[in-house]
């Protein structure tokens, strides 16, 4: 199972993960700013239990890869159309973004997760990592198991080849044995069949002499007539 290291090291380890956000709520709610999109400065250090300095350090070291995760910096022109669009709404603490700050920076969930895989001194980040890897290593293990069910029965399917092999010379030989049973029985009712002819010959014999012994008899008994007269 991946330490959490290798997320504090790998950028590539983050960008596979980088979708994850739900992990977050997993481990703590997240507040959003008024536009329900975004988090400050503030709002992250405090989802994180750290200071805002250790967050602008972080954003400072990783802000290319902050940057394509969704962090924004306003200033100006747009800074001033953000505030005015979210001045009426509230934010636990704050009643209206400061008319005097020169820039805004803007966090999407998705920063805030790559923040908890870059942030090594807080106790929620890590917990946010241990759940990412927890979670990761439910379906690693099934896919492992799935692999050992598959290797065992490419294992059993090469012996059923072998043996299927070794039986093919069998069945050939039980095949000819039974062809030869086959040819036995043929000659075995042709037998039959003549000798089932040959008896109704016979029978018609055993009728044709029955009615030469009545007429033969019938003569006999003429003939003592004959002698009495």
């Amino acid at each position: 199972m991946p330490t959490e290291m290798v997320l504090l090291e790998s950028r590539a380890m983050r960008v596979e993960h980088a979708g994850r956000v739900e992990a977050l709520d997993k481990v703590k709610a997240l507040a959003l700013l008024p536009d329900s999109m975004h988090v400050s400065t503030e709002g992250v250090a405090r989802y994180f239990e750290v200071s805002t300095a250790v967050i602008r350090q972080v954003t400072s070291r990783h802000r290319e890869e902050l940057t394509e995760n969704g962090m924004q910096v306003l200033k100006g022109s747009d800074l001033r159309e953000y505030q005015s669009d979210n001045m009426s709404l509230s934010y636990e603490g704050e009643a209206s973004y400061p008319q005097r700050r020169s820039s805004l920076t803007l966090f999407t969930r998705r920063t805030v997760l790559n923040i908890a895989m870059l942030l090594r001194d807080s106790d929620i980040a890590r917990r946010v990592r241990s759940y990412l890897l927890d979670a990761e290593e439910g379906p690693r293990e099934g896919y492992a198991s799935l692999d050992r069910r598959v290797t065992n029965v490419e294992h059993c399917l090469a012996g059923v080849g072998t043996a299927l092999q070794e039986l093919g010379p069998v069945l050939n030989r039980m095949s000819e044995r039974l062809d030869r049973l086959d040819q036995r029985l043929d000659a075995t009712n042709r037998v039959v069949g003549a000798m089932s002819n040959r008896l109704c010959e016979l029978s018609g014999d055993m009728v044709r002499m029955d009615a030469r012994m009545d007429d033969f008899a019938r003569q006999l008994r003429d003939l003592r007539r004959r002698r009495h007269r």
